[in-house]
């Protein structure tokens, strides 16, 4: 199971995979054992444990491991290590389990990858593991987000017999392990590599970056493309795959090497970084790319940073040394239009001029339809995008309206899908919240639990008409300002999202009651009432906000009209 080799990190690459009889074995007592099932962001830890890409991890921590990591960045055994890797879990999963005890691991298809040997199981103080790990508890960090959202209340640690690698039906020559990899530079006599981690499009900057990294340290190029889970917005991997694909063709022939890592990404800044550095080592390399804002969500996103981008390079530099990979860092890469090259910020002398468009720039042209300047990005990756991200007008995109009942909703999203049949030229589904409730929901009570079922089923529904270029017009209550949030990310991904917040007033809301639901409400005679007993979260920020006391249907959806037509939708 173990190899010793002084390259990998920790003396010791590990490869989980058993031999085929002790798999039959395995296989065999599995049906007795109680199953955990893994969701896409646990597959991507489950696949680098497996694959020996964080060696010298043989499973998912323990809880001394686990604090260890998180007070000093070290395993027990005193091995850096900087970014707890835990399988986490519901109360329900782990109420019949015990220490001691075996668990078969499973994909979501019910597939059988593992059987997990439990060590322990915990309930971990995430406060304080989001505090050390990202520096910070704001939701609005998407990794401290994720933590306290999405991932479960206890963990599991123990090792992993591992039967099979998740199943992957695409770029299969592009997924190497670190032995395969390293097999290539003993073929193409490799000495020197130098690796470079992106979630993101590779544009002219990030291709600039790679060859000064290549010319600094005398090295080759690994390309490690995270194909993960990764940021909010991010464009899909399928289409970076095929535009990386492009963009290799530029470096000198035989200079480099791609490989895809099923990361997830944790966005934790300097730990993140430097945990890259220690997957890089276990790839081979030599020498790491530690960029600007390097796993900083803040500046992939849009928002302020969330972490200082030349203490991230030092603190990477400094403890890199430790583990024997050189860290080249850089600054960020301007256009010089007089020049016509591009150049760090800090080489550049004051008063000279300099034009920048980040990754997020240039995804936020294509999503809208812009143009995207020659010297920015290569004519391929141009082409990749566009294709996959038609402008507007050939997009698909979802019209959410929310609000309190009587509103309005239903009357204007009516008049909205008349229009939008009218123009013709996309299919077009209305998502009324009764009418989704009756047909896809019908099991479901009025509970909160319940009532959040229902408004995500009709996000996935519309994300699926979105996907496929149609139009989807929802008009559920949709109260919960995360629930929305989640769906306009879900949607956002695949085309178009204009959320309306039909913003009447409560007292104009209950005369208009023609059911008597809100009398029922005040009387006491319903429980958990949206506007009565039960909060309504009014949107911060959406794209179409109109009240319709005195307006007509035919008004506010003129309104919304002239909003899809600004953003050239229509």
């Amino acid at each position: 199971m173990e190899k010793t080799d002084r390259y990998f990190h920790g003396g010791n690459y590990v490869n989980l995979l058993v031999d085929p009889e002790r798999a039959a074995l395995l296989k065999k007592v599995s049906t007795d054992l109680p199953s955990i099932t893994l969701d896409d962001r646990q597959l991507c830890d489950f696949e680098l444990l497996t694959t020996g890409a964080f060696s010298p991890l043989t499973g998912f921590m323990n809880r001394s491991n686990y604090e260890s990591v998180l007070d000093r960045m070290k395993l027990q055994d005193g091995t850096m290590w900087p970014v707890p890797i835990c399988l986490d879990v519901s109360e329900t999963v782990v109420r019949p389990l015990e220490a001691g005890q075996s668990v078969a691991v499973r994909d979501p298809e019910g597939f059988l990858l593992a059987i997990m040997h439990v060590e322990d199981i915990w309930k971990p103080d995430k406060e304080k593991e989001a505090t050390l790990l990202f520096g910070t508890t704001e939701r609005s960090h998407p990794g401290v987000a994720g933590l306290f959202r999405d991932a479960g209340e206890y963990y599991i640690g123990g090792t992993l017999e591992v039967l099979s690698l998740p199943l992957h039906f695409d770029f299969k020559q592009l997924r190497m392990t670190p032995p395969e990899v390293r097999s290539l530079y003993k073929k193409l006599g490799w000495n020197r590599v130098v690796g470079f981690h992106t979630a993101n499009t590779i544009h002219r900057p990030e291709f600039e970056m790679a060859i000064r990294a290549m010319h600094q340290s005398r090295a080759n190029l690994l390309l490690l493309p995270g194909v993960g889970m990764t940021g909010p917005g991010d464009f899909d991997y399928y289409t970076r795959v095929r535009c990386y694909r492009h963009v290799v063709g530029y470096f000198p022939p035989e200079s480099s090497l791609m490989s895809l890592l099923p990361m997830s990404m944790r966005m934790a800044g300097p730990r993140e970084a430097l945990l890259q550095c220690i997957i890089a080592k276990n790839y081979g390399c030599s020498h790491f790319i530690v960029g600007h804002r390097h796993a900083d969500p803040g500046g992939q996103n849009g928002m302020a940073p969330f972490y200082d981008s030349d203490e991230t390079q030092s603190f990477v530099k400094t403890s890199a040394q430790e583990l024997g990979i050189s860290v080249v860092p850089f600054d960020e890469l301007v256009y010089l239009p007089f020049e016509d090259e591009f150049c760090p910020r800090d080489e550049i002398e004051d008063g000279t001029e300099t034009i920048s468009l980040s990754s997020l720039d240039i995804r936020e042209r294509i999503r809208t339809g812009r143009k995207i300047p020659r010297w920015a990005t290569f004519p391929e990756v141009v082409g990749e995008l566009k294709k996959a991200y038609p402008p507007p007008k050939k997009q698909g995109f979802t019209i959410f309206f929310t609000g309190l009942s009587g509103a309005g909703k239903s009357t204007i999203a009516r008049v909205l899908y008349a229009k939008m049949l009218e123009i013709g030229n996309r299919p077009v589904t209305l998502l009324d919240g009764d009418i989704v409730r009756q047909n896809l929901s019908n099991e479901l009570s009025f509970s909160k639990e319940h009532r959040d079922i229902n408004v995500r089923r009709i996000g996935f529904v519309a994300s699926e008409i979105t996907k496929n270029r149609g139009v989807a017009i929802c008009a559920p209550i949709a109260p919960y300002a995360a629930t929305r949030a989640e769906i306009r990310s879900s949607i956002e991904a695949c085309g178009g999202f204009i959320e309306v917040h039909v913003a009447t007033p409560l007292d104009v809301c209950e005369k208009r009651d023609r059911k008597g639901m809100y009398a029922k409400a005040r009387a006491g005679l319903i429980k958990g009432y949206t506007g009565i007993d039960d909060p309504y979260e009014i949107p911060e920020a959406p794209e179409v906000r109109v009240d319709t006391t005195g307006k007509s249907p035919d008004e506010a959806a003129q309104e919304i009209l002239i909003y899809l037509g600004q953003k050239r939708f229509i």
